[in-house]
């Protein structure tokens, strides 16, 4: 097989391009490896050693990047924090983590300082691209260092976190493999080689999404695993996307549908200046795509347009443009490796056609959710074959093995291909004073597939009025990420309780969901 893992490929040839920054900057990936090496080297001399974290949060940007290649060649935890997200959520992340370096970035300083004046790492371990007050500069960590090779190289990994049904948002962390870094690379690079992606052969991959989230960020770095080149958009923008296929003959991407959306809904004299012709593998992921979407993109891009159904913690399915005109709907068959399997809610596993929650196996999926054991067992299955895990979804298996999503976890949201749980947005507003009981849900909505609704019971002597309201708004503005703000606000005298306490939530939501199959559109 072809040398693949990007450190290996970097060091015997450094002429290719590597990135192509958000600014058209091009970089050859002997500079990238430099870089890495130096800011590697830096992060050594602080005294990080194997197994610490380094947290981070960052737009899609060069640094990113030469970080990323950085801690995972020294043995380092790399966790990438949502930029969308406030101060105190920021400061729980790095604090969960344990990280023992935190980078920020100018974009966001006012929510990078909140959460580093909160976190109590020493200031010597806080860094910013930019100017960040009580932040040293970026360009600190690697000034003066070498170029070369960092010594004892070992391979790192990412630690991404996952909001649960309940409760905080949980990191999904592996244990840190005893290989070189480039060994690790070619592991990781053999995942897009299941979508007939192949090292080299002149593949350019354009990165749309934030690279904080799990699978973008694992595409763009298994992209430069196996020698390719990555174009970085600082913020996706439909006709900038189809631009920059065109220029630099983008052969692979990884989407959400909402970006088929919007890119469909370009009018027609916008979409044909632009040559899509050179796209290979566009993999959707992350929501469900609505059918008549979907067939349109594979009538404009063809069988370049994949899919897959996976999660944070491992496992997953794959389907291809000719299979799923044959199974519309479906999300594929399990990937080599993975296992697919559905049970009833007594561990029962369901044969075809049974409707049950997906639990799905895959070889390397010996995850825990960082400090909540009770959680990583409550998820899981075991028999004779080995440990089952689930994400909560519900779905069923066809007679040929093809996996059919049939509903989601009964309380996520997924909007424009973002998880939203409300049960940290009903938490945090539980803390406002002027608020009794809250519910939170996903109602439709025809561009991002659901918004988030909320149904507020007022605290007794407050009114639910249009002051209040616009408090409320205020009042979320600082608490929450931009992503999990309600759209709308719905108020009651009363919430449909139970004795016990239990929220009939599906009292409130479904009225909204009124002449819909499911909640899947």
């Amino acid at each position: 097989m072809t040398e693949t893992g990007f450190w290996r490929l970097a060091e015997a040839d450094g002429t290719w391009t590597a990135l192509v920054d958000v600014d058209g900057t091009e970089v050859s990936a002997g500079e990238l490896l430099g870089r890495a090496n130096q800011l590697a080297n830096g992060l050594a001399d602080l005294g990080v050693t194997k197994g610490d974290t380094v947290a981070a949060v960052l737009p899609n940007c060069r640094e990113f990047i030469e970080l990323y290649l950085a801690a995972l060649q020294i043995g380092l935890i790399f966790t990438p924090i949502n930029h969308h997200l406030v101060g105190p959520e920021i400061a729980y992340i790095v604090d969960d983590s344990e990280a023992a370096v935190f980078v920020g970035h100018e974009d966001f300083a006012d929510a990078v300082a909140k959460a580093g004046s909160e976190i109590g790492l020493a200031p010597d371990r806080q860094f910013a691209v930019g100017a960040v007050d009580g932040f040293r500069s970026f360009e600190e960590l690697a000034q003066g260092q070498p170029d070369t090779a960092p010594e004892g190289r070992t391979a790192g990994m990412a630690m991404h976190y996952t909001s649960g049904t309940t409760g905080r948002p949980k990191g999904v962390r592996r244990d840190l493999p005893d290989l070189d870094p480039s060994e690790m690379g070619s592991l990781y690079a053999m995942f897009m080689m299941l979508f007939g992606v192949e090292p080299f052969d002149d593949n350019v991959h354009l990165t749309g999404s934030p690279l904080y989230h799990t699978a973008v960020l694992m595409w763009t770095s298994n992209s430069l695993h196996l020698g390719h080149t990555v174009v970085l958009m600082k913020k996706w923008d439909a006709e900038e996307f189809l631009r920059l296929i065109d220029e630099h003959r983008v052969t692979t991407s990884h989407m959400v549908p909402t970006q088929f959306s919007r890119l469909l809904n370009l009018p027609e004299e916008v979409r044909s200046k632009y040559d899509v012709s050179s796209t290979r593998c566009m993999v959707h992921a992350a929501a469900p795509c609505p059918p008549e979407v979907k067939r349109r993109m594979i009538e404009w891009w063809g069988n370049s347009i994949m899919e897959y159904y996976a999660a944070t913690e491992g496992g997953g399915t794959i389907i291809t443009a000719d299979e799923w005109m044959r199974k519309q709907g479906s999300v594929g068959q399990p990937w080599a490796g993975a296992e697919v399997r559905i049970y009833d809610d007594d561990g029962n596993r369901l044969g075809p056609n049974e409707i049950g929650t997906i639990y799905m196996a895959l070889t390397q999926a010996n995850f825990e959710y960082k400090g909540d054991s009770k959680k990583t067992e409550d998820n899981r299955i075991y028999d004779e074959d080995g440990a089952f895990f689930t994400v909560g979804d519900v779905g069923e298996l066809d007679e040929d093995g093809y996996l059919f999503l049939r509903d989601r976890k009964i309380d996520m949201i997924i909007s424009g291909g973002v998880n939203i749980y409300p049960s940290e947005i009903e938490g945090t507003f539980a803390t406002n004073p002027t608020v009794g009981d809250v519910a939170v849900f996903g109602i439709p909505n025809d561009d991002w597939g659901e918004e988030v609704k909320a149904v507020i019971e007022p605290a007794p002597g407050f009114t639910p009025d249009e002051a209040y309201e616009a408090d409320l708004r205020a009042w979320a503005e600082e608490n929450l990420a931009s992503y999990k703000r309600p759209r709308s606000y719905d108020f009651t005298d009363q919430m449909p309780r139970e004795s016990t306490g239990k929220l009939f939530k599906r009292k409130l939501r479904d009225p909204y969901w009124e002449g819909r199959d499911t909640q899947i559109v």
